[in-house]
């Protein structure tokens, strides 16, 4: 089992991004962008954490069965650095939400991969 603690950190990911979605949503300081996750989210924190982490455990469970194939080492590693990422926005939005980072940042950000094209034109 040599991937079992990737698993597990990218499990523990998982809920930490559904809790914190929750916790955006309800109090209105960020929507759902995926509109089936946003649809149960209608319906309620229930079952759209049920199918957070029913997706998780089912994810974690083919991971941890195929630790030992690479595709499965390389599958964990780039998922955690999605998940990492999604922290970072995350952190973001918390901050924003305090007040602490101006929305105007954002608005320059939703610009960034314009500029970063323009350096390769």
């Amino acid at each position: 089992m040599p991937l079992a603690v990737p698993t597990l950190l990218l499990f523990g990911l998982n809920l930490l991004d559904a809790l914190l979605t929750i916790l955006w949503v309800r109090t209105g300081v960020a929507t759902e962008s995926n509109q089936l996750m946003a649809s149960l989210l209608e319906i309620g924190n229930g079952p759209f954490l049920a199918a957070k982490l029913l997706m998780g455990s089912i994810t974690a469970i083919v991971l941890i069965r195929g630790g030992n194939k690479p595709l499965a080492k390389y599958g964990v590693t780039i998922a955690l650095a999605v998940y990492l990422g999604l922290m970072v926005v995350h952190i973001f939005t918390g901050l924003t939400a305090i007040g602490y980072i101006s929305n105007s940042l954002f608005q320059f950000q939703g610009d960034m991969p314009l500029y970063a094209a323009a350096i390769f034109i």
